[in-house]
């Protein structure tokens, strides 16, 4: 069995995988074939996960450090996760969150011993940019820190975290065009996480309408739409993320193992890419899949095959 990723960034209105959900079926495919890294905006889709037991759950910053050989991923399946909630979330949104907890638990015999919430409020900015791309600020990471450092302390295996956002979607996100706002921002706050405590980490927001709205949207975001909390979905994948080593050890992968990486056609400079390049491994760049950036093999020096399709890449691999 070939060892692949299947990568689409955050917050760059990626026409496929950009929305909710919308890759789930091309990475399912893979990694029915194919034991498959995905970052979680590949497989996230709010109340629904598109994760399978093939699959290594891993964040952008993690995924990075994976690819320039700095970690090893040493494949897990029962995590013990621990749920940090932002001091701001008001309570009748917290009730709904703990409520969700409960239920994943129930239905899903995932371990979830402890939650905390921070000492202090996150304060979380996100907007979009002039490349189009979504982005963030947070006020307050080291709250989130202390919070993080505390459910570590006590045992948990990967770390589940809730920010309380001051603003809901944009009409232009549901009608299924432009970039999803919050994402960028989501990024940031995983990758700091997962940078400064070393764990797999990943990232849900909490809005204070927690009301289902009945107008129809776009089908690709349509699963953010049914749902009062998106904190399912990461649970759910924190289950499969691998455990993160320095080193390499008995049974765990290396980017060596990995034999090739699917990506957008136009974002091909990220460090995945570039890294999987420079080691003269398989890059394919799928151009039904484009996205805000113009990052692609015609005006950017990078190593790989341009594919037209996920139909097409999957009948060649």
């Amino acid at each position: 069995m070939k060892t692949g990723a299947f990568v689409i960034p955050t917050g760059i209105g990626a026409s496929i995988g950009g929305f909710a959900g919308d890759a789930c079926k091309w990475a399912r495919k893979f990694a029915s074939k194919n034991r498959l890294i995905v970052n979680p905006n590949v497989v996230n889709a709010a109340c629904f996960s598109g994760i399978t037991e093939n699959m290594l759950y891993l964040e952008g910053y993690s995924l990075d450090e994976f690819f320039k050989g700095h970690l090893h991923l040493l494949p897990s399946k029962n995590n013990r996760i621990g749920v940090i909630f932002d001091k701001q979330i008001p309570k009748d949104v917290l009730d709904v969150h703990i409520n969700t907890i409960n239920a994943v638990k129930t239905v899903y015999d995932i371990d979830i011993p402890e939650y905390i919430i921070t000492e202090e409020e996150v304060g979380v900015d996100f907007f979009i940019d002039n490349s189009g791309s979504s982005v963030g600020n947070i006020k307050n990471p080291e709250t989130l820190l202390n919070a993080g450092r505390a459910l570590l302390k006590n045992g948990v295996d990967v770390l589940a975290v809730v920010c309380f956002f001051p603003e809901d979607q944009g009409e232009d996100y549901e009608n299924g065009i432009g970039v999803d706002p919050v994402g960028g921002v989501e990024a940031i706050i995983s990758h700091y996480i997962s940078k400064e405590l070393k764990v797999p980490c990943a990232h849900a927001p909490a809005f204070a309408d927690y009301s289902i709205s009945p107008k129809l949207v776009d089908p690709r975001c349509a699963a953010e739409f049914i749902t009062p909390t998106f904190l399912p979905c990461i649970l759910l994948g924190l289950q499969h993320a691998p455990k993160l080593t320095p080193h390499q050890t008995q049974g765990s992968i290396s980017v060596d193992n990995v034999d090739f990486l699917i990506t957008p056609y136009n974002c091909l400079g990220g460090i995945p890419m570039l890294e999987m390049s420079k080691r003269n491994k398989k890059v394919y760049a799928i151009r039904e899949n484009e996205t805000v950036l113009n990052v692609s093999k015609v005006n950017f020096p990078i190593n790989c095959d341009i594919i037209n399709t996920y139909e097409e890449l999957l009948e060649l691999i």
